[in-house]
Formats: structure tokens, C-alpha cells, sequence
């Protein structure tokens, strides 16, 4: 959303709400909101029921009856300007990639919070269209649902179409939920425009750029990279080191990928401590001398676990993929590579630079390596303390014994390989 939209939407938003009421007061923004959305294609438009919390909809001075309940039949008439403002303006959908035009209202509702039309697109239709509620039912505005069906103008209902809620604004944070046919989407409410029905280009595109950022922005995965390159500094003497890292974390992000990962609540905990042991490991090894020409089983012991944590990224963000899981899969994995290689782009040079800046070469490895060991033991007792609050169940053998064996197995993995590293760096 651009700075103009934004000056333009807080216009408007004022200039409705000093028309709406002069004594109009405001309230602070809710800090959980969510929103629900169903869309479905009807008769050359594209239909949109939205729902969301009245108490999100500020600075407007809502009627009241005695008892300070909420006066209906006085706040009924407003509704249709305050679901253009708070439901439709920050909802953007676009039809093979062009924007459609403003949506038009249909209908709106005030909803009790135990209401459950929103379960299916039928019921939430039927809702929406029923008679107001009723004063007598002393209904409090921050305790009920504000409903809007709305509709906005296609040309072709099999047409690819994207959509962008805008939704921020309503709360500190915003989820919103939308359904689309089959498909359920959770994402915030300030995401970018995603497509509803993604071709496996537009897939595959987005998948990499997410695995590209995500290798990026992940501090703990770029140290445990800046820890395999200390010893090295060379492209050439890294490619092995390199491979193996990469076959490890692909095995393990395939394997979660395809629910072949433990599903327990202390799994990705584990995981997480597991790689800032990684990062204490291999530093440590730089400083007592212990990696070097076997840096790859130290890469590839502790790359299973790496993989893992690239999964629960890719885990949340599946939604996007459509029908195009494979794609969408092997597109975040070269995403990740590329991050990595770029990555590497710039720490040999710099670990180089640094080293040649020392008196002493050997002192600036383990000068290195000790900030690295550090940073890692901080974030190893950190992820412990978080680890320690799960409990731990052991697996129930069941008529899918095979399957969660295998599960158990593959978690296990990250342990032995570990283990079985640390051992024959030692020998």
C-alpha cells in the first residue's frame, strides 16, 4: 500500500467520522483482531462476506441505549458507509493481475459473539440477510460482529484472481482468515497481494523469493554458515562442506514436508535447540583445532536439524502453493540455496579481510569462532529454558505403528548424526 493510499484512507476516515458524529470520541486499537472473509464467484461479480469486530471500527460514537447497551435501530442506518470505509476500501482484489472496480455494498449485520454463521459461505450468506437484532437483546458494541456482504465486479468468474486485505488497520495485530472454494488461507492482515488460485510459475516465483529471505533473516543459520567458513575461507575447499550441509537440510525439509516429521509440541523446540548447539559445536571445533577436512560430517550431521527449522518456515506458508506442493516445495529449497550462496558471497571476503587485519591468522579464527560459540551458547541455554517447559510423550503404538515409527526415526536422526560427527572428529 503506498504512502498516497495510506494519507488518503486516514482522509477519509476522519472526514466520516467528524460527519458521522460531531461528539465523536475514538478508543485505542483492539490487540488481537480477526478477520474472516468467505469469496465465491456469483453472477459476473465476485461475492465477499466479511466479518469483523465492531470494537475494531474506531472513532465513531456508537448510539446507546440505557445501560449503555448498544441502540440498534439508531446505529443500523450508518452501516453501509462504515462497512465501505472499515470492510471495503481496504479490501483490493485484482483480476489477471488488474484491479477491479470499488466493490458494491450489499448488505450488513450486527452479530452476537457466540454467532457461527461464518462456518460456510451458505450460512454466513443467510445471516447477513436476516432482520436486525433486536434492542431487547442489550447487546454491548464491543461484544458483537460487524457483517458486510459485498460484491465487486468481473469479467470472468474463471478468471486467475488475487486479492489483497488490507486489514492492518484494525488492530496492533491482525489475522485474517479467508476461504476461497476448498481452499482456507491464514495469513496477517498487512500480507501482499497473493494469488487465490496460483499458476506453478507464480508458485514456484514466490516460494523462491521465501526461501531466499528466509535463509537471510535467520541469524542462527547464517552463523553456523560463518562457522563452517572460518576454517576455509576458499570457495573451492568449501564446495564439499557446502554440498553436504545442502543434501542434509533437503532431506529433512522434503521428509516435513511430506508429514514425516514427529508432530509433538516439543518437536520444533528440540529442533531449534539443536541448532544452536550446532553453532557451539563447530565453533568449538575451529577453536581446539577439530574441524577441517571433516567439516562436511560436521555440515551434514547438523544440517538434518537445520532443515527441520527451514520446514516450520515453509510449514505456515504452504497455503500459497495451491495444487502446486512440489513446485512450491523445490522452489523454497532453491530459494534457501540461493540465500546461501549469496551468503557465503559475502563471508569469505570478510572473514579474509578480517584475518589478514590480525597479527596472528590462527588468533583471528579463534577470536572468530569464540564471539560465534558466544552468541550460540546464549541461544543454546535460551532454547533450553523453552524446550524444558514441554512434556514429553512417548510415542503409542497404534494401527499406524509403521508410520510413526518412521517419524520417530527421522527426529532421531538429527541426535545420532550429531553423536556419530563428534566421534570421528575425535579420533
Amino acid at each position: 500500500m503506498s504512502v498516497r493510499y495510506d494519507t488518503r484512507f486516514s482522509r477519509m476516515r476522519t472526514l466520516w467520522a467528524i460527519c458521522l458524529a460531531a461528539g465523536a470520541w475514538g478508543h485505542d486499537a483492539p490487540a488481537q483482531v480477526t478477520v474472516h472473509l468467505h469469496m465465491r464467484p456469483v453472477d459476473g461479480a465476485m461475492r465477499v462476506l466479511a466479518r469483523i469486530p465492531m470494537e475494531a471500527v474506531r472513532d465513531v460514537d456508537f448510539p446507546v441505549i440505557e445501560g449503555g447497551y448498544l441502540d440498534v435501530a439508531a446505529t443500523a442506518p450508518r452501516l453501509t458507509g462504515l462497512a465501505k470505509l472499515w470492510a471495503a476500501n481496504p479490501l483490493t482484489l485484482f483480476e489477471d493481475g488488474v484491479q477491479t472496480g470499488a466493490p458494491r455494498i450489499l448488505a450488513t449485520q450486527i452479530s452476537k459473539e457466540s454467532d457461527r454463521s461464518f462456518v460456510t459461505y451458505e450460512q454466513a450468506d443467510a445471516h447477513i440477510r436476516e432482520g436486525w437484532p433486536a434492542n431487547s437483546e442489550r447487546l454491548f458494541w464491543k461484544q458483537v460482529f460487524f457483517d458486510v456482504a459485498m460484491e465487486y465486479p468481473v469479467r470472468d468468474a474463471r478468471a486467475k484472481f488475487s486479492v489483497r486485505p488490507g486489514y492492518a488497520d484494525l488492530g496492533e495485530r491482525v489475522n485474517v482468515v479467508l476461504h476461497f472454494e476448498e481452499k482456507t488461507f491464514l495469513v496477517d492482515g498487512d500480507v501482499d497481494a497473493f494469488p487465490l488460485e496460483p499458476s506453478w510459475w507464480q508458485a514456484s516465483r514466490r516460494f523462491v523469493r521465501m526461501g531466499f529471505v528466509h535463509i537471510l533473516e535467520g541469524a542462527d543459520h547464517l552463523l553456523f554458515l560463518l562457522c563452517l567458513v572460518i576454517p576455509f575461507r576458499k570457495v573451492r575447499p568449501l564446495v564439499w562442506v557446502v554440498t553436504a550441509f545442502t543434501v542434509a537440510h533437503s532431506i529433512t525439509l522434503i521428509a516435513s514436508a511430506m508429514d514425516m516429521a514427529p508432530g509433538a509440541l516439543w518437536f520444533p523446540p528440540l529442533v531449534e535447540l539443536l541448532i544452536a548447539v550446532s553453532i557451539v559445536f563447530v565453533a568449538l571445533g575451529n577453536i581446539l583445532g577439530w574441524t577441517g577436512h571433516r567439516s562436511w560430517m560436521l555440515a551434514f550431521g547438523f544440517g538434518l536439524a537445520h532443515g527441520f527449522g527451514f520446514s516450520f518456515a515453509l510449514r505456515e506458508s504452504m497455503q500459497f502453493a495451491g495444487t502446486h506442493l512440489a513446485a512450491a516445495l523445490l522452489s523454497f529449497n532453491v530459494g534457501v540455496e540461493l540465500g546461501q550462496l549469496a551468503a557465503l558471497a559475502v563471508m569469505v571476503p570478510l572473514v579474509n579481510v578480517f584475518l589478514q587485519t590480525v597479527s596472528e591468522e590462527r588468533t583471528g579464527m579463534i577470536v572468530l569462532s569464540a564471539v560465534a560459540a558466544h552468541v550460540g551458547w546464549q541461544w543454546m541455554w535460551e532454547r533450553g529454558a523453552v524446550l524444558g517447559k514441554y512434556t514429553f510423550a512417548a510415542p503409542i503404538m497404534s494401527a499406524a505403528a509403521g508410520a510413526t515409527a518412521l517419524k520417530w526415526i527421522l527426529g532421531g536422526m538429527i541426535l545420532w548424526a550429531a553423536i556419530w560427527a563428534s566421534r570421528r572428529v575425535k579420533e
